[in-house]
């Protein structure tokens, strides 16, 4: 009889959701389904807001990433208002961008991802956490969290508040930052590129242990997405979209994200709450895509900076085209953590960093606008339109994690299938079908906008709904 493993909800991960895996007649794996079942409304109830609230409104959709959505925000403000923002506004954005990014590819990595990579993905569940990692390997834990603990204080520096600042505005700043608050990120910044390098060294060395899972955590063909410089360089904060394919290809490149609905589409299933993008020439589910570090990295003829160049270029080693596994994520969260640090220094030290010149000031003057930035997970899009008086009347936003959705579906049920057998729940297969989620370091409360608890119950039910096997954690 077919039965029916439900995971629910997935664990290690930002939000909330539950995978169910389909078996056979022989207890083989048919398909896998990642459901995300939370309502998300923030483009409904932003309708009637003033345009200026958009960046403190959509901001507040998450707590890990909300500097993301700060800048997608703002930047569709920009154009609404037709502003071009001061350089030393730009620098400030991306500063503050650089900290977001360091902060959350830490979590990701260091907190919900290395207990699998250095405790292994069949240890024992009780242990197998960030605390269990702090008693196994103090120091690593050690670094996770002053990286995390440093991109955090970027923020509170310069923008106020740690979570949810409203520093970012339409236009650009609120305010400069000062000479001692310069001072002082750039005195931290040499301790930082030492961690992220020491931990490129660590992961480079334990990859060989996991090759079983890098050949099936969503290793497949597939297409990439991402905003590149008009040199083909790595870009988190401006820039226009590059595709490219499996082999390393352009498909489309200098893509205008402002028309980004003529490229990609938006599906729906009646199974999940969260939309599965895809790339309109292709067709859905064909136009299949992913976005986040790999993607980036995948698309980028070079970072632009010394130390993550040397970085990249050991990275492409991987693969003679594209890098394919999604396990690669990590790797390349690793890579772009050493980016940010660099470029972050880059920006700091410019001579017009401190200059008073921050903010455009405007009204309206056009009735719609796009902002795109790279988030850390992906690409982030928000559009707006206003009426004569600036108020919302439509948005639409196209979360980083919707992007990877068709690809985290297709991930989960090639490693269920390679991993998922017969009548009886095996711990560590389920817990590596999770880890391909946790590849992708998906932050639902972007995409669902939902809270909930983090409990995980498992069972396998044959058709009848008679309860074959259960575990719960």
């Amino acid at each position: 009889m077919r039965k029916i493993i439900t995971i629910d909800p997935v664990t290690r991960i930002e939000g909330h959701s539950k995978i169910t895996i389909h078996l056979n007649d022989n207890g083989d794996v048919e398909d896998a389904r990642f459901h995300v079942t939370q309502f998300r409304g923030f483009e409904k109830f932003t309708e009637g807001r003033p345009y200026y609230e958009m960046p403190a409104i959509t901001a507040r959709i998450c707590g890990i990433c909300p500097i993301s959505h700060l800048l997608a925000s703002a930047k569709a403000c920009d154009e609404l208002l037709a502003v071009r923002i001061p350089p030393a506004a730009e620098r400030l954005r991306r500063i503050l961008h650089m900290g977001q990014t360091i902060q959350s590819h830490a979590l990701s990595f260091f907190h919900l991802s290395a207990p699998d990579l250095l405790l292994g993905m069949d240890a024992d569940p009780a242990k197998r956490h960030i605390l269990g990692l702090a008693e196994a390997h103090p120091d690593i834990a050690r670094d996770g969290v002053w990286l995390r603990m440093f991109g955090q204080q970027v923020i509170e520096w310069m923008a106020g508040r740690r979570v949810h600042p409203a520093w970012i505005v339409p236009g650009g700043v609120g305010s400069p930052i000062s000479e001692e608050v310069r001072d002082r990120i750039l005195e931290m910044i040499p301790r930082g590129l030492d961690i992220a390098e020491r931990t490129l060294d660590i992961f480079r060395g334990v990859i060989d242990q996991f090759q079983r899972e890098i050949d099936v955590f969503a290793n497949f063909p597939s297409l990439f997405l991402g905003l590149t410089t008009r040199d083909g360089g790595l870009e988190l904060y401006d820039g226009n979209i590059r595709i490219t394919d499996e082999t390393g290809g352009i498909v489309a490149d200098q893509l205008d994200p402002s028309e980004y609905r003529a490229y990609v589409g938006e599906a729906v299933e009646p199974w999940s709450y969260l939309k599965m993008p895809y790339y309109i020439p292709r067709g859905y589910p064909d136009g299949i895509y992913r976005v986040g570090p790999l993607a980036r990295l995948n698309n980028a003829g070079h970072c632009g900076t010394p130390r993550a160049d040397q970085a990249l270029e050991d990275f492409r080693k991987l693969s003679d085209g594209a890098v394919l596994s999604s396990f690669h994520y990590h790797y390349a969260r690793l890579i772009e953590i050493l980016f940010a640090l660099e470029r972050m220094e880059e920006l700091l030290s410019h001579p017009d960093i401190l200059s008073d010149r921050v903010r455009a000031f405007a009204e309206p003057n056009l009735g719609e606008g796009v902002g795109i930035a790279e988030a850390p997970r992906g690409t982030l899009i928000h559009h707006y339109r206003v009426n004569d008086e600036g108020l919302i009347t439509w948005a639409n936003l196209v979360i980083a994690t919707g992007h990877n959705n068709l690809a985290m579906n297709r991930g989960i049920t090639q490693a269920a299938k390679e991993f998922v057998h017969g009548t009886s729940i095996q711990e560590g297969a389920l817990n590596r079908v999770e880890a391909v989620i946790r590849c992708y370091d998906p932050c639902l409360s972007c995409s669902t906008h939902a809270l909930g608890k983090m409990d995980i119950q498992l069972q396998l039910m044959d058709r009848e709904g008679n309860i074959l096997d259960e575990k719960v954690r």
